[in-house]
């Protein structure tokens, strides 16, 4: 008894990893516009609004380093979008179990160069553990100085 009940729990959990691998992450129910979503009530995201950060950069340099930092992740793939359309959505990956979190980043045109619109969220689950808020902050760092 204590066999089957172990190797049922094996069984459970080997299709919970794959279900999280292998579920459906389709481009248009993603790729939206961070300045028009609404926030979730889970704390598992981050949402930076256009206008929040400037940079003194043309809008295609910017969304040329914010692909360049993203595709720097090895469990980074776009999903949908593109640098020239200056709106891209990404999946990053957790390391051990493969969670997807959504990250879409639209550059907005500014009088002084270019500003972020950029939404990071959990595909999964209640609670991120601030892993979202945390890749929001990595990619900002790594950016321009801002003005």
């Amino acid at each position: 008894m204590m066999r089957r009940l172990l190797l049922l729990l094996v069984v459970a959990a080997l299709g919970g990893a794959a279900w999280v691998r292998l579920a459906p992450l389709e481009g248009p129910a993603w790729h939206v516009d961070p300045d028009q979503v609404q926030p979730p009530d889970r704390p598992n995201h981050a949402l930076l609004r256009s206008g929040s950060v400037v940079y003194p950069i043309p809008p295609e340099t910017l969304a040329a380093a914010v692909d360049d930092i993203a595709m720097a992740d090895p469990r980074t793939r776009l999903l949908a979008g593109s640098v020239a359309e200056g709106h891209m959505t990404y999946v990053a990956r957790s390391r051990i179990w493969g969670f997807p979190d959504l990250v879409t980043v639209r550059v907005v045109p500014h009088p002084d160069g270019a500003t972020l619109a950029v939404f990071s969220r959990a595909r999964f689950g209640r609670s991120d553990m601030g892993v979202n808020q945390a890749r929001l902050d990595g990619w900002l760092r790594q950016l321009p100085e801002p003005l």
